[in-house]
């Protein structure tokens, strides 16, 4: 992370007027060292041609590809020994047949007797039945013939498996494993875990992870006992069942425990993709929240929604990342602002520049766009010393760094394009009347107070609540109410907002609130007294499998479950290893950054303050600048990394005989233009902090204290229209506090924003000169 870092930064500005931006005679040359090191980053950054990425933003990755992650290569060697313990039990039990050749009564038979066989006191035995199970789940690979029928077969086996008890039986197995205080004992004693030490508890979270993943997949040809299957199931998972807490609360404490060091042999990353899976099952991914959301809104009383965010963006084309190289270039040839304010073809150049915003279909919007200056250079590396800060106390209280004073800003008029893909919205909106300013929920009251106004300053009095009656008024007024209620939005937030204020004003005239019984709302009150722990649990992993993390020894080892027992030897092995750990570290940053993302959509939808609770704790445990500081790295390398060895994955290494691995094979990797998990991954956390900061200033100033504009600009870079959306929406929220240099040095950005950004009626946020204490809201 350091080579992120420009050397210097941090220290005063050549010209002595503490601003960095001086010109004339007096500017003093940067450094030579400096300089050189800025040309190698934007030659090395500038020189990827990015192209337009195809990824197809959903709740998960494909089948296949969600079930090979479940394993590390180093786990390749036990499929052999789930086969071979699978193989010496069926023959015991069945003669002269084979798993697939069997009725499907004699198949439940068979299952039902190795459940039977589990309920043995020997470790080893029972053991060697859940290795045999979890081959079934496997999909009996070795009587495939293609990497289809393996899955099919393992879909198969799935649901056969579970109709016949075996999710019951393996979640006693499971609370047995966890409360082996013995196993947890050793493994606090050793002094270097390996994949050994959590066997048992591998072969169980495997089972129950493919049990989840392949009944929660749905296709149209699934029978009618299979639905109906799938939805038993999902309501054993929501619900509590024989007064046990849900499933998920189970995997929560495993994550806690894990943190803890109380039980450091525990797969970490089965536990996590197994925790996501089950929320997804069953709270609903982002298609039934979509779902959910409209159904609400139409029992609230409130207007259907005008679009789906998530298919606006699809229809979104990405724009070009800026050109680093060319604009070092052309900086270099182009004379001094100073001289160019002398010549008469000065505003020419000026006008045409600002006339090319317009033709925004046919340029690209960062082509021109201005590089990072030596103040955004200093920026960057003040904002990684403070994110290494305030990450250090993650490991300590979580705390939240005071906002900065609010700056005076200057406006400045910029053409934007026509065609906007979004509605406008006046749910949150600045009103500025006559002096008077709103940075709230536009709601009825509201539209009174603005009138209230008008007609004191044109009339000499009040009507009270009527925002109807507009005699005497100026037809300007007249126009501007009757804009504010057509496109005035209503969220189900507000209502819910409303609704607990009139509880608490009239609580005994109103009664108990009923509240519906949802699996959300169950899930919530089992989390609630343990939620900051989780958060808590949850960003420190996040913090451990982070690129960007320094190696630390009070940090927690995440790598338990894919180190093997004896260590590589040659440069094959080592090659190896390195790429199966860069592999696991992404795969957890994957599974925690949907994880809390479907959390937090879900509780909003649920209760707008079960929201704000858990993004409190979040924002307490300093979630914010552990999002930045993973951002602060070169995100194009990230996504397009090939840490994957595609004839090593599952169902591929099943089926045919591994081939001899080289080191050519191994550097070449896959095929694929990027790595989805990566580009899901940041995804994810870009939204996920839009929710921690959206209509929060406290928490928009913490961008501008941590220094993110220069980080989340470096993302642009990535041709991919939803990333990019979202961190235009993080540049968006903090524009007005950046000054008015940064706005004329990215203009191009600017014009995105107002480009791809949904606007609400009166914003002021391309040109806020005035920033009024009424605007605070924290």
């Amino acid at each position: 992370m350091e080579d992120l870092v420009a050397p210097g930064a941090g220290s005063p500005p050549a010209n002595g007027n503490g601003n960095g931006n001086g010109g004339g005679k007096g500017k003093q040359a940067p450094p030579k060292g400096r300089e050189v090191f800025r040309s190698q980053r934007r030659e090395s950054e500038g020189s990827v041609d990015c192209p337009t990425l195809e990824f197809e933003y959903g709740d998960a990755d494909g089948h296949a590809a969600e079930l090979s992650e479940l394993y590390s290569y180093t786990e390749n060697l036990e499929f052999t020994t789930n086969r071979r313990c699978f193989e010496e039990d069926f023959k015991t039990q069945v003669q002269g047949k084979e798993w697939l050749e069997l009725e499907e009564d004699a198949q439940k038979a068979y299952v039902m007797g190795l459940l039977d066989r589990l309920e043995v006191v020997s470790r080893e035995r029972r053991l060697k039945v859940a290795r045999a199970v979890l081959y079934l789940a496997q999909g009996t690979f070795g009587e495939c013939d293609s990497e289809v029928d393996v899955l099919h077969w393992s879909r198969y086996n799935c649901f056969l498996l579970y109709q016949m008890g075996t999710f019951s039986a393996f979640l006693e197995l499971l609370h047995m494993e966890i409360d082996n205080s013995q196993a947890c004992s050793s493994a606090v004693r050793k002094p270097a875990i390996s994949i050994a030490d959590s066997t048992e508890l591998r072969v169980l979270l495997s089972v129950l992870y493919l049990l989840v993943e392949n009944i929660r997949l749905e296709r149209e040809t699934d029978s009618c006992g299979w639905r109906t299957a799938r939805e038993t199931f999902r309501t054993e998972l929501s619900f509590s069942m024989h007064n046990e807490e849900p499933f998920a609360l189970l995997l929560f404490s495993m994550v806690t425990k894990f943190c803890s060091g109380l039980a450091p042999h525990f797969p970490i990353k089965k536990v996590l993709l197994l925790l996501w899976k089950v929320v997804m099952f069953t709270l609903g991914g982002f298609e039934h929240l979509q779902a959910l959301k409209v159904q609400k809104r139409a029992e609230l009383g409130l207007p259907p929604l005008a679009e789906d965010s998530i298919q606006v963006v699809k229809s979104m084309r990405a724009a070009s990342p800026p050109s680093y190289t060319l604009d070092l270039g052309e900086s270099q040839l182009a004379p001094p602002p100073s001289k160019l304010r002398g010549r008469r073809g000065s505003r020419r150049q000026l006008l045409t520049k600002q006339d090319s915003l317009d033709i925004y279909n046919e340029r690209d919007l960062f082509k021109t766009e201005e590089p990072a200056t030596e103040e955004e250079e200093e920026s960057a590396g003040d904002g990684e010393r403070t994110l290494d800060g305030e990450l250090d106390l993650l490991e300590q209280d979580p705390l939240v760094p005071p906002p900065l004073s609010q700056a005076t800003l200057s406006a400045e008029r910029v053409a934007f394009p026509k065609g906007l893909p979004w509605a406008p919205k006046v749910r949150f909106a600045f009103l500025s009347f006559f002096g008077v300013h709103l940075h709230r929920p536009l709601r009825q009251k509201d539209i009174e107070h603005f009138l209230e106004l008008s007609r004191n300053k044109f009339i000499g009095f009040t009507l009270g609540q009527d925002t109807d009656t507009l005699v005497g008024l100026p037809r300007p007024i007249h126009e501007s109410v009757k804009t504010l209620k057509q496109h005035k939005y209503v969220s189900i937030a507000d209502v819910q907002i409303k609704n607990e204020e009139e509880l608490e004003k009239c609580p005994m005239s109103l009664g108990e609130e009923v509240v519906p019984e949802t699996p959300c709302e169950i899930l919530y009150q089992g989390m609630l007294y343990s939620l900051p722990q989780y958060m808590i649990a949850l960003l420190k992993i996040l913090l451990a499998a982070a690129p960007t993390s320094k190696a630390k020894t009070d940090s927690i080892n995440i790598l338990a479950d894919v180190l093997p027992e004896e260590m590589p030897v040659t440069v094959l092995q080592s090659m190896k290893l390195g790429i199966d750990v860069n592999r696991h570290k992404e795969i957890i940053v994957k599974s925690i950054s949907a994880l809390l993302l479907l959390l937090l959509k879900h509780f909003k939808l649920n209760h707008i303050y079960q929201f704000e609770y858990v993004s409190q704790h979040l924002v307490f445990a300093n979630c914010i600048p552990l999002i930045l500081k993973f951002f602060n790295q070169n995100i194009l390398s990230y996504i397009t990394a090939k840490n994957s060895i595609s004839v090593l994955d599952y169902p591929c290494c099943t089926i045919q005989d591994l081939p001899e691995l080289t080191t050519e094979s191994l550097e070449a990797g896959d095929n694929n233009q990027f790595c989805w998990r990566n580009l899901f991954s940041c995804i994810n956390l870009l939204r996920l902090l839009n929710k921690l900061t959206k209509w929060k200033h406290s928490r928009t100033m913490m961008l501008v204290v941590f220094k993110s504009a220069p980080i989340l600009k470096r993302a642009l870079k990535v041709k991919q229209a939803m990333l990019q959306l979202y961190v235009l929406k993080l540049l968006k929220i903090q524009t007005k506090y950046l000054g008015r240099q940064w706005r004329k040095s990215n203009m191009k950005t600017m014009s995105a924003i107002y480009q791809k950004v949904r606007h609400r009626m009166n914003d002021d946020w391309a040109y806020g000169n005035v920033v009024s204490k009424c605007h605070v809201e924290t």
